[in-house]
């Protein structure tokens, strides 16, 4: 039987990457009141698109002005060596019969303020590898834009294919923030781990890396689908949950920085709850499942990492 989460079983197929799709029409709608756009993918973290499907141009045919936007941003935080201080004397007449330091008003010396950590700052979000394949055509899947839902078509049986070659692929292109490449690798993962069974096993070493650089993006809607989709992954199959448990240094302590991570609103209504996107409540469920899957020594090497967490199954 499987574990129950809010009510509902887990192992309930959900379309993610739709309800992806919807979330970003409805940020849309909501940006457009206030004469503003919202695109997940407009930000200077995320990947940049090719400008053609062979790659980008050579930056000396390329303006200078569109060369420049190539530059990657990277966050810059304020510290105290570059703290800009202030010049006790600045403002004041110089030279002969000028003020002198003792005529100055004694005021407070500037001291710069403390230096910002930034541990909840976004990261530049990397190029993943199913982006790379997709545009070349090396992936067995496809768009079927039939009906009123979109779905993929497999031109391969995910029961065919090369596990160890595909998962990490589909895993690594779960940090894509636009469409069709995020589209594809939700469905594609979720497909893939539908169908694998015993082939699911083997590859775990492989997914460590890119689910390690998927949650340190640390982009709140890249860790939503990341953290459901490892719910995914240790009900696939059996041991799937104890191969998890020498890797937990690698995954949770981005769990363990945003476990607290919930909004206080008092009495108000938080619809993030009903549509499963608050990160807090989805660290906590996915450190459950893996306390339930993992093992007997799932709780020490958890509670090692996340000291907050407080066992789930009853002695």
């Amino acid at each position: 039987m499987l574990p129950k989460i809010q009510g509902q079983a887990v192992g309930r197929k959900e379309n993610l990457a739709s309800q992806q799709i919807v979330e970003d029409h409805l940020k849309n709608i909501l940006k457009k009141q206030e004469n503003q756009n919202y695109k997940a993918w407009k930000t200077p973290y995320a990947p940049k698109n090719p400008h053609t499907p062979f790659g980008d141009f050579p930056k000396e045919y390329m303006p200078k002005e569109k060369a420049n936007k190539q530059k990657v941003i990277e966050p810059v935080h304020e510290t105290s060596q570059n703290a800009l201080i202030t010049n006790k004397y600045q403002g004041t007449h110089q030279g002969t019969g000028g003020r002198t330091s003792s005529q100055l008003q004694k005021k407070e010396e500037y001291r710069p303020a403390p230096p910002k950590a930034g541990a909840f700052d976004q990261r530049t979000i990397s190029v993943s590898d199913f982006r790379r394949y997709y545009d070349r055509g090396d992936l067995p899947i496809k768009v079927d834009h039939q009906g009123s839902v979109n779905r993929i078509i497999w031109k391969i049986s995910p029961e065919q294919l090369d596990y160890h070659h595909y998962l990490p692929i589909f895993f690594d292109g779960l940090r894509e923030k636009m469409d069709p490449y995020r589209f594809l690798a939700i469905l594609g993962t979720y497909g893939l781990l539908e169908s694998g069974g015993n082939k699911i096993l083997p590859v775990i070493p492989q997914l460590i890396i890119p689910i390690k650089t998927n949650l340190n993006t640390r982009d709140p809607s890249i860790i939503e689908v990341q953290l459901k989709v490892l719910q995914k992954l240790v009900l696939s199959g059996e041991m799937v949950g104890e191969a998890l448990v020498p890797y937990y240094r690698q995954l949770l302590p981005i769990m363990n920085l945003y476990k607290n991570k919930n909004s206080n609103l008092g009495d108000f209504i938080e619809y993030n709850q009903r549509k499963r996107v608050n990160i807090g409540d989805l660290i906590q469920e996915t450190l459950e499942l893996f306390e339930q899957t993992g093992g007997e020594d799932a709780y020490i090497n958890i509670k090692y990492m996340i000291p907050t967490y407080e066992s789930c199954i009853l002695n």
